[in-house]
C-alpha cells in the first residue's frame, strides 16, 4: 500500500479517536479504550485493510512509551517525588518482581506453558500503566488522602523499567536457552548496568539542558521545546548505545527539566503534552490495528481466570509484601493500593517484544494480555472511586471562598 495512503488512513483514525475523547471522559473511560477501539474497528479486514507488522508495532510502541514517560517526568513536581519515592519506589521495583513471581506460578498452574514462559507472561503484565492511572484519576477528578494518588502515579510512572528489563532478559533466555540459564550474578550485573547507565545519562542530560537553556537567550520561545525534543532524542539514542535503560533515563531527564527550567517552562509543557497525546493515540491505534478481533474470542475464557487472579491475588500479595517496612501506612491505604493496579497499553507493548523475537506461544500471549488489560481498565477503573469512598480515602473538595 502506498505510504501516502497509510499516512492518510492513520491521520483519519487519530482524528476520529480525538473526536471521541470528550464522550469517553464523560463516561469515565480512559482514552486507551477509545483509540484502541478505533484501531480494532478499522484494521481487521472489514474495510479491505489489514495491518500485521510486529516489528513496526513494537518500534512505534517503544518510541511512544519513551515519550509518555518523558512527559510524565516533565509534569511531576519534585515535592511529589520527595513525598512518594520510598513507598512508590518499593512498589515500582520489588512490587514488580513480587507480582511476576507470584503470578508466574499461578499461570504455571493454570496454563500449558512452561514455568519460564509463564514468568515472561507475568513480567509482561506486572507493571501498572501511567497513561491509564493519570487518565482515570483526571477524568474522575479524584483526590485521595495520605498522598495515595501521588504514590499510585509515581509507581505507574517508574515501574516500567524493571518490568521491561525482566521481559527482555526472559525473552533472551528463552530464545538462547541452549546457552544455559543466566546466573544470579549476570542478572544483577545486567540490572545494575541498565539502571546505573540510564540514571547517569538522565541526570547529565537533564542538568546540561537546564543549564544551557537558563543561560542562553534564544531569540524565540518556540525554539526551547524544539531544543528539549532534540535532548530527548539524544537521551534515548545515547542510552541505548551505552547499554542503559531508556525509560529510566528519559524520566529523570524529564523530571529535572520540568522542575528546574526557568525560561519557557510552560510553553514546553504545553508542547510536550500535545506530543504525548500524539504518541498515546498513535500507539493505541497501532496496537488496535495489530490485534485481530476474530482471534480474540478463542482466548477470552482462557484469559478470564488469570485476569481475576492477577487483580485479586497476585497484585494484593505483592503490595502487602512491599508495605511490610511501612508500618505507618493505614490498612485502608494498603488495601486501596493493592486493589488498584491499573493496566494499560504498556503490557501490550511489552508482549510485542517476545512476539517480535519469535517466542513460541507469544501471539496467543498478546491476545490474552489484551483481555487482561481490558478487564483491568473496566473493573479496576470503575472500582477506583467507589472503593475510595468505601475506605474513606476520598478528599472532599474545598468549598469555594466567598
Amino acid at each position: 500500500m502506498p505510504s501516502d495512503i497509510i499516512i492518510l488512513g492513520i491521520s483519519i483514525l487519530i482524528a476520529i479517536g480525538i473526536l471521541l475523547h470528550h464522550p469517553s471522559k464523560t463516561l469515565g473511560l480512559p482514552s486507551l479504550l477509545i483509540f484502541m477501539g478505533v484501531g480494532l474497528a478499522f484494521g481487521n479486514g472489514e474495510f479491505g485493510f489489514v495491518y500485521d507488522d510486529l516489528q513496526l508495532t513494537s518500534l512505534i510502541g517503544t518510541l511512544a512509551l519513551n515519550t509518555i514517560v518523558f512527559v510524565g517526568g516533565l509534569n511531576t513536581p519534585m515535592k511529589n517525588i520527595q513525598f512518594s519515592w520510598k513507598e512508590g519506589g518499593m512498589l515500582s521495583t520489588a512490587g514488580v518482581i513480587f507480582t511476576t513471581i507470584i503470578f508466574g506460578f499461578i499461570l504455571n498452574a493454570l496454563l500449558d506453558f512452561n514455568l519460564i514462559t509463564c514468568m515472561l507472561f507475568a513480567a509482561v503484565v506486572s507493571s501498572t500503566d501511567a497513561a491509564a492511572v493519570f487518565s482515570i484519576l483526571e477524568s474522575k477528578k479524584l483526590k485521595l488522602k495520605h498522598g495515595t494518588g501521588t504514590i499510585l502515579e509515581f509507581e505507574s510512572a517508574t515501574n516500567d523499567p524493571v518490568a521491561l528489563l525482566m521481559v527482555i532478559m526472559l525473552t533472551d533466555y528463552i530464545i538462547n536457552s541452549t546457552n544455559g540459564a543466566p546466573t544470579t550474578i549476570s542478572i544483577l550485573l545486567n540490572l545494575g548496568q541498565q539502571i546505573g547507565v540510564g540514571a547517569i545519562i538522565g541526570l547529565l542530560m537533564g542538568k546540561i539542558t537546564v543549564w544551557t537553556l537558563n543561560r542562553i537567550k534564544l531569540p524565540e520561545f518556540g525554539l526551547i521545546p524544539v531544543f528539549i525534543l532534540a535532548t530527548f532524542a539524544i537521551t534515548v539514542s545515547g542510552t541505548e548505545i551505552l547499554g542503559g535503560n531508556e525509560l529510566i533515563a528519559v524520566y529523570i531527564t524529564g523530571v529535572i527539566i520540568g522542575n528546574y527550567l526557568k525560561k519557557g517552562a510552560e510553553v514546553s509543557k504545553h508542547f510536550f503534552n500535545g506530543i504525548s497525546w500524539l504518541a498515546q493515540s498513535l500507539m493505541f491505534i497501532i496496537l488496535g490495528l495489530q490485534i485481530f478481533p476474530q482471534q480474540l474470542l478463542p482466548v477470552f475464557m482462557l484469559s478470564l481466570l488469570p485476569a481475576i487472579l492477577l487483580i485479586l491475588v497476585a497484585r494484593p500479595l505483592a503490595v502487602q509484601l512491599c508495605y511490610l517496612p511501612f508500618r505507618q501506612a493505614t490498612w485502608r491505604k494498603r488495601l486501596f493500593v493493592s486493589m488498584i493496579g491499573l493496566k494499560g497499553a504498556t503490557p501490550i507493548v511489552f508482549a510485542l517484544i517476545p512476539a517480535a523475537a519469535g517466542v513460541e506461544g507469544s501471539r496467543e500471549m498478546i491476545h490474552m494480555v489484551f483481555f487482561i488489560v481490558l478487564i483491568s481498565v473496566i473493573v479496576q477503573g470503575a472500582a477506583i472511586e467507589p472503593l475510595a469512598n468505601k475506605l474513606g480515602l476520598k478528599l472532599k473538595p474545598k468549598p469555594p471562598q466567598v
